[in-house]
């Protein structure tokens, strides 16, 4: 008896469709941004040739911010030295230091009255002292301009150079801020190039250096972090005198980057913010959608800079 020939469909490969994204948890969604003082603010850094950090880093919470008169410029270009495994700014060999870059932040910080500036910048791993000078001649242009305007800076690690953070501890922000981003145990993969004992000994000299000085630090958590691990981070952070800490959840910016292994929901959030309350900073922003700069203004306001604890007996 003659077979009979196979069907079409019984001719066809199978190939499972892929699983369709699950949707947020709504902690995680934010309204679109816009509003007058928003375009106002994204026209003016396009006209003045300014990177903020705000949309290099695709933050969600740049409405918000924007239109609450806070904004992050990013200075020393748009390219950064360095390959972390969780950030969208990109990266390569970055363009020569651009001298003229203070000038054109305070002048976008004055034509737009903002009330609190947050001054970030890529790592320039190929000239640090280089880059630390900008960030103080940028501080000092900021303060001529609109010296009601408040400044805090977002400062890279400058490779545990004392003398790059001692030019920028000597231009006095208002707020010091250096993140660590993530667990020591992780650094290898979410920040190659960087160490976690080295942020640490950042925060310590600055109150070395200049004990009035606030601090402030941040981690992303759903990276892949213990809780033992996360815990042992606050406490680290804790013992270098920081004053300020922001906790938010860690968002993959594009397949390229690293995963999100796991999602905290807002009440664990608002537990971890009483575990570091009750380990002596003085404000702590922790939720689903903080980031480094939300609610920055907010942040400084009423909190006075904590000397560095004294080392423990034994």
């Amino acid at each position: 008896m003659e077979a009979s020939a196979p069907s079409p469909a019984e001719g066809l490969v199978q190939i499972a469709a892929a699983a369709p994204r699950a949707p947020r948890p709504a902690w995680l969604r934010v309204r679109a941004p816009g509003g007058e003082t928003f375009h106002r603010l994204q026209s003016l850094a396009r006209g003045l040739e300014l990177h903020t950090v705000c949309e290099s880093a695709r933050c969600p919470n740049i409405g918000e911010c924007w239109n609450q008169g806070t904004a992050t410029f990013m200075i020393l270009g748009d390219v950064c030295t360095r390959r972390c495994g969780f950030c969208a700014v990109p990266k390569g060999r970055p363009a020569p230091i651009d001298q003229d870059e203070p000038r054109r932040v305070a002048a976008a910080v004055g034509r737009l009255g903002l009330r609190h500036a947050v001054i970030t910048s890529v790592n320039r791993d190929d000239d640090n002292l280089g880059g630390a000078r900008i960030f103080a001649r940028t501080i000092a242009a900021v303060r001529e301009r609109a010296p009601e305007c408040a400044v805090e800076v977002l400062i890279p690690d400058f490779r545990g150079s004392e003398a790059a953070l001692r030019i920028v501890v000597e231009a006095r922000p208002d707020v010091l801020n250096h993140n660590t981003e993530t667990v020591a145990a992780l650094y290898r993969f979410v920040r190659p190039g960087a160490r976690f004992e080295r942020s640490l000994d950042l925060l310590r000299n600055v109150k070395r250096m200049d004990p009035a000085m606030r601090t402030k630090s941040g981690l992303m958590l759903g990276l892949g972090e213990t809780g033992e691990q996360l815990r042992e981070a606050l406490a680290a952070l804790a013992a270098t005198g920081c004053d300020i800490l922001t906790l938010g959840q860690y968002l993959r910016p594009s397949r390229d980057h690293l995963p999100v292994k796991r999602l905290y929901t807002p009440q664990e959030f608002a537990e971890l913010r009483r575990e570091a309350l009750a380990l002596g900073f003085g404000h702590v922003e922790a939720g689903p959608l903080v980031r480094s700069s939300y609610h920055a203004r907010d942040q400084a306001a009423g909190v006075a800079a904590g000397p560095l604890p004294a080392p423990a007996a034994g």
